[in-house]
């Protein structure tokens, strides 16, 4: 709820709009970059011909395996198992093939130059982050802690200012820290006082953060003795002396059973001057090793909460009174309940606590510490039809973040829920919430939209005006593109939401390239958000839609769990509604149309290829779930079973295995022309997904269009990509596209 310095959750993102610049928080954002005059624009493409006969490069060898694995009776091929070794010379030689192969086709294509020109202007453009202000205490001295990238720079730099008008100064520098852009900001929490700061670094997209301490004033980190290794997504939480703090990591190698080290998150206490191999373990013991706790503690130092995130879907808190003595014990702070969501901010005498347990869509309680029970709660914000996404106490207000129709809302309460207006957003668009102090003068909140790039306002609690603390302008005109909001009739019967983003002027005659993109999963909403390089479609007249399919959280819990385990069919069936009514409504047709995703939405794109082929000209499958069969097994996808289901639980199996995109391939279907986009260093989803599918469709499709496979090297999941590799990466993906689009690159 204090969204600026909550813990980030290991959250399994839509990680290609990541990559592309387009989402924030968390993982802490890669935004775009330089503004640079625009190209001038071609014709539109609905007035360009036809799209190209597509050209098939020469498929690289893949050896064939007859593997055979029976499961629940059942007969389970897996021809290119093999291909999951990425530590094997033979499948390096083979991944490098494949990268040769895919460099080829797209880098002979027409007007690359141009359209790598754009796409780098429309990315290096710069971001701001949200600040987070510590020893305010309503006075006009405070510290402001925020992120900023200049347009020349591969990874956002920390700041601190002493006062809110005060002069930015460098805290750390991730791009100083290597030649090369690779290491990334991975978090950051200073201390109470605004004196101490501990942050993470990791390399190379790994995510696999190191925890350094730093005297903010000095600017110099503390000795090696804060240098604390397997701290990734670390939950930091500082007592108010400055000199300890909680926070989690994970175990070394050798300390679990091989494999493991990628779960049994635990809590410790660390003292400053303490080898971290001595902290004492405070939570997490005899927990199960999929369990992920975080921590928060109240400003006066009595009140320690752990939460524990047991999926996307269920989350239980527990609540220590340090003054209680040695043997005080965590209590619940409610019973806790399969599906129930309890998040919970602490302060010196009350806790909110914001939790889907009896209402899908959130309600807000404040909570007496001394008396957690249930029966002692006070609702303080009912449950709406619209999603109560985060609430924030400041300077005595509450400051309610909810998710109207897919977009962002903010709404004023007093400490007991009286109305006091709402903050006006500067268009419809997207806020993570409000950041400030508990005790604080301040608010501010990022914003986001399509054609609005990284964006702070500020309100004073004072005068309740707005202000803009810090933006960065658009590589775009807005007024040249429309965004509409439609809806599509599911198979069910369901009515699925989808934005639409094109330019002005552009004919519904069925001949417009589009491109359909989705998420579905995990309790993670679609909402408006600036993604720079889409422009370089848009401008030629192409089609953007963005489809709020089930499975996320734009409507809720209910909303989630309508595409989630056995209801994972119904993601798939509302992203098809969306697509034949884009079609039906003449926005395209199936021949000019392509579908795009990452992660969860990489899986989404692999069950329309497999499903629907008939729908799409094309698809761009970005560090996708292929093998729904075998995902659980690989990194850290145990901790998607909540999500997903497993294939060892005998009615699981069959739901999966009907939907996975691996075990659907036909031979000799015309499938569309498929990018598969993954990294070597992802350490999330295993790139063995998009090797071993890449290798089954270039060896078993029918028709002449091509399955290419780009694997990235030095690269992670999304997050921490260096701008210059994330300009690569969308160059040829837009390549891809305008090529099988048949559009005309600027020029």
């Amino acid at each position: 709820m204090r969204s600026a310095k909550r813990p980030t959750t290991l959250l399994l993102l839509p990680s290609l709009l990541v990559s592309m610049a387009c989402t924030g928080n968390p993982p802490p954002p890669a935004a775009p970059h330089p503004n640079q005059p625009e190209a001038p624009l071609a014709p539109p493409a609905s007035a360009a011909a036809a799209p190209a006969p597509a050209r098939r490069a020469p498929d690289v060898p893949t050896r064939r395996e007859d593997v055979v694995e029976t499961l629940h009776g059942k007969d389970i091929h897996d021809p290119y198992r093999w291909l999951e070794d990425g530590d094997s010379d033979e499948v390096k030689a083979w991944q490098a093939a494949q990268n040769e192969r895919t460099a080829k086709a797209l880098s002979s294509l027409p007007g690359r130059a141009a359209l790598t020109h754009r796409i780098e202007s429309l990315l290096r453009i710069g971001s701001v982050g949200t600040p987070a202000v510590y020893g305010s205490k309503k006075g006009p001295k405070g510290r402001y802690f925020s992120t900023r990238q200049a347009p020349s720079e591969d990874q956002p730099v920390l700041y601190v200012r002493d006062g809110v008008d005060g002069a930015d100064r460098k805290l750390v520098d991730p791009n100083t820290r290597g030649s090369d852009g690779l290491v990334s900001l991975d978090f950051w929490v200073p201390s109470q006082d605004g004196k101490k700061l501990a942050y993470g670094l990791s390399s190379g997209g790994d995510e696999q953060s190191t925890l350094y301490v730093m005297d903010v004033e000095t600017g110099k980190d503390l000795p090696e003795t804060e240098v604390i290794p397997r701290a990734r997504y670390a939950s930091v939480a500082w007592l108010p002396d400055g000199k300890s703090f909680y926070y989690t990591r994970y175990p070394k190698k050798g300390d679990v059973p091989a494999g493991e080290e990628h779960y049994h998150r635990k809590v410790y206490l660390h003292q400053l001057g303490r080898s971290w191999e001595k902290d004492p373990l405070v939570f997490g013991e005899d927990r199960a090793m999929t369990d992920s706790p975080s921590v928060a503690i109240s400003p006066n130092g009595r009140w320690l909460v752990a939460s524990v995130h047991m999926g996307w879907s269920r989350v239980e808190a527990y609540l220590l009174d340090r003054t209680a003595g040695p043997k005080a014990t965590f209590v619940p702070i409610a019973v806790p309940k399969e599906s129930a969501i309890y998040d919970v901010d602490v302060y010196d005498d009350f806790m909110l606590v914001r939790t889907n347990d009896g209402a899908p869509t959130y309600e807000l309680y404040r909570v007496d510490p001394k008396k957690p029970a249930r029966e002692h709660w006070q609702k303080i914000l009912p449950a709406t039809k619209d999603v109560l996404q985060a609430v924030t106490s400041i300077g005595g207000q509450l400051f309610a973040t909810y998710i109207v129709d897919a977009h962002s809302v903010v709404k004023r309460f007093s400490a007991t829920g009286e109305p006091k207006g709402e903050i006006t957003l500067p268009t419809i668009g997207t806020t993570g919430g409000a950041s400030g102090e508990w005790d604080g003068h301040e608010a501010f909140l990022g914003f986001t939209s399509f054609a609005v790039p990284s964006t702070v306002l500020r309100f004073d609690l004072t005068t309740e005006k707005v202000n803009t603390w810090a933006e960065i302008k658009p590589p775009v005109d807005a007024s040249e593109f429309v965004v509409t909001q439609e809806k599509a009739r599911s198979k069910d019967g369901t009515m699925v939401p989808y934005f639409l983003v094109h330019k002005k002027g552009v004919a519904r005659d069925g001949k417009a390239p589009a491109v359909l993109t989705g998420y579905g999963g995990f309790n993670i909403a679609q909402m408006p958000a600036f993604a720079g390089s889409r422009y370089v479609m848009l401008e030629q007249g192409g089609v953007v839609a963005v489809a709020n399919l089930r499975g996320g959280g734009e409507y809720g819990e209910a909303w989630h769990r309508a595409g989630m385990l056995g209801a994972k069919q119904n993601v798939f069936d509302d992203l098809y509604a969306v697509a034949e009514e884009l079609i039906a409504d003449r926005v395209t047709s199936s021949d000019r149309l392509a579908v795009m995703g990452g992660s969860n939405g990489g899986l989404l794109v692999g069950a329309a290829i497999t499903q629907r082929p008939d729908l799409f000209r094309a698809a761009v499958c970005a560090v996708p779930l292929l093998d729904m069969i075998r995902y659980h097994k690989f990194l850290i996808a145990k901790l998607w079973i909540p999500e997903y289901g497993s294939a060892e639980d005998a009615a699981q199996f069959e739901w999966l295995r009907a939907y996975s995109p691996y075990h659907n391939v036909k031979a000799g279907t015309p499938y569309p022309a498929v990018l598969f986009a993954t990294a070597e260093g992802d350490s999330r989803v295993d790139p063995l997904h998009a090797r071993k599918m890449a290798a089954l469709l270039q060896a078993e499709a029918g028709g002449d269009k091509p399955i290419l496979l780009r694997v990235e090297g030095k690269a992670g999941h999304g997050a921490g990509k260096p701008i210059s590799k994330r300009i690569e990466e969308a160059t040829d993906v837009y390549s891809f596209l305008f090529w099988q689009l048949g559009m005309t690159p600027p020029g």
